[in-house]
């Protein structure tokens, strides 16, 4: 029987990518998602596949997600304000969505005793690294902005309930993400230097020399199925940071690579920018555990998306830039 998998926030840049990837293998989708970002051509995009399902919903919408989520064999979260500027820009539904939100998936999910949760943590949780040391899982966490704080919290609560539920979670802690997906963003790393130097704009890099993992969306996806299908002695109340050492690297590699597939782009640079993180990780856990490594690296990302800008894929970004990142929300806190 074909395993129905339940997205919470299905719709999203990586929810998208996810959602296709599982129904190319077989698997029933059921997407559950509020659309924030007025992202409603992305359900569109999947529609034709008698496997997919979209439900529109609030996390907060108890009825509705307790009856989706009982029907379901794993819950994927990936819901939430993603990204340390939107949450800083909206604190209280930041609270609201990033704290009481998730929790409420998290308690009904546990009271279901699902076979497997999958919680979308952030490698953004190491904050600030000094002296260019590896985080590994048990490495201290430093959340920094209201982002990973939440996702910090989060994961404390998951583990805190071992033995108390027969819900497996699994935590997965996200490299930054890049990629094509029909939710495309623009306010990340890689996606923004790709953009701004093929588009002939001029590129301000803040703090060149900082680290950070990088992941493709595409590899993402194919961890996600990788958990699902894995043994759930393998990998109950495990943390696993996501990625590939291979795609760990600085702000400047990422404008290397980038003036590699378009020469002679123009960048300055400054020091001391707003986002003081720096952090390299560790990912022998999930190549040990799980046999998993990327197979995209961040060339393959910067070529696949400076031929789409080439190609004249985003001509429209400029006309409709909300759509294409996560800079602003229309969200009532219900009463």
């Amino acid at each position: 029987m074909k395993k129905n998998i339940l997205l919470i926030g299905g719709e999203g840049y990586i929810g998208n990518v996810v959602a296709q990837s599982l129904l190319e293998e077989g698997y029933i989708v059921t997407s559950y998602d509020n659309l924030l970002y007025n992202n409603h051509h992305c359900v569109t995009s999947k529609i034709n596949s008698k496997n997919y399902h979209f439900i529109y919903g609030d996390m907060m919408d108890y009825k509705k997600l307790k009856s989706t989520i009982e029907t379901a064999d794993a819950v994927i979260l990936l819901a939430g304000l993603v990204g340390d500027p939107i949450t800083k820009k909206y604190p209280e539904e930041s609270n609201f969505i990033n704290d009481q939100g998730v929790k409420n998936v998290i308690d009904l999910c546990a009271e279901s005793n699902l076979e497997k949760f999958i919680f979308l943590s952030t490698c953004s949780n190491y904050g600030f690294i000094e002296n260019d040391e590896l985080a590994d899982e048990s490495f201290e966490l430093k959340p920094l902005s209201l982002y990973s704080k939440s996702k910090v919290s989060a994961e404390e609560y998951i583990l805190s309930l071992k033995g108390q539920t027969k819900m497996n979670p699994v935590i997965l802690r996200f490299a930054t993400a890049f990629g094509l997906s029909p939710r495309m963003r623009f306010d990340l790393t890689l996606s923004e230097f790709t953009r701004e130097l093929a588009s002939g704009k001029e590129l301000l890099v803040y703090d060149a020399h900082t680290w950070r993992p990088y992941c493709h969306v595409q590899d993402f996806a194919r961890l996600i199925q990788i958990v699902i299908e894995a043994p759930k002695e393998k990998v109950a109340f495990e943390v696993f940071n996501a990625g590939g050492d291979v795609n760990n690297a600085t702000k400047q590699m990422i404008v290397d690579a980038v003036l590699e597939k378009v020469p002679g782009g123009k960048v300055l640079y400054q020091e001391h920018g707003n986002d003081p993180r720096n952090y390299r990780v560790s990912f022998d856990k999930v190549k040990s555990h799980l046999g998993f490594e990327p197979k995209y690296t961040i060339q393959d990302g910067v070529n696949e998306l400076s031929d789409a800008i080439q190609s004249h894929v985003f001509d429209q970004v400029d006309d409709n830039l909300n759509l294409f990142g996560n800079y602003e929300i229309k969200y009532s806190i219900p009463t």
